[in-house]
């Protein structure tokens, strides 16, 4: 017998999906505005986090071949390139953020087409035309970013993942609350 999921009680999904979006809303839009605010030192931090997980990646990696594949050089190709990757990173956050930029947009093309997709999915119900406007900013902003590319990173990976923070917070934040309207 399959276990009970909230898709045989629309009811429970409807509060549960209601209750978290608010809750995730509300911590997305704090972030967004520190973001705002802050744009440069969010960038900066971005880069720093990645060069520090590629680091520790690498160095995990670096044990794993240590005790179990000594004498294969091709496993010892993805810790050391982790590792010269990351330490580059942290020496470089600039080229790095350059690079995250071209990523960024990327990002912001799909985040739009599923923020399409999902106005489409909600559509007439309450809600779809934030998501629909959500979907419409992050367009908006991938090209904006492309056309000052790569001068412009380190303000505009700050602000633009922070803008997207944002009306992804309000977004869930007045579709939840219109989904626990909806309960009887």
């Amino acid at each position: 017998m399959p276990y009970p999921t909230d898709l045989d009680d629309p009811i429970r999904m409807i509060d549960r999906f209601g209750k978290w979006s608010i809750i995730v809303g509300a911590l997305l839009v704090l972030i967004g505005i520190i973001g705002i605010v802050l744009p440069r030192m969010i960038a900066l931090q971005l880069a720093y986090l990645i060069a520090l997980l590629f680091i520790a990646g690498g160095i995990f990696w670096l044990a794993h071949a240590w005790r179990y594949s000594f004498g294969y050089w091709s496993d010892w190709l993805k810790p050391v390139l982790l590792l010269i990757s990351g330490l580059l990173l942290l020496q470089h956050p600039g080229g790095g953020i350059a690079l995250i930029g071209l990523l960024l947009a990327f990002y912001l093309l799909m985040d739009a087409f599923g923020s399409f997709s999902l106005a489409q999915a909600l559509k007439p119900f309450p809600g779809w035309g934030w998501m629909a406007f959500n979907g419409a900013v992050s367009l908006l902003l991938a090209l904006l970013f492309l056309i000052g590319w790569p001068e412009t990173s380190l303000l505009l990976v700050g602000l633009f993942i922070s803008i997207s923070l944002l009306l992804d917070g309000i977004s869930l934040i007045y579709i939840g609350r219109m989904q626990r309207k909806m309960l009887p």
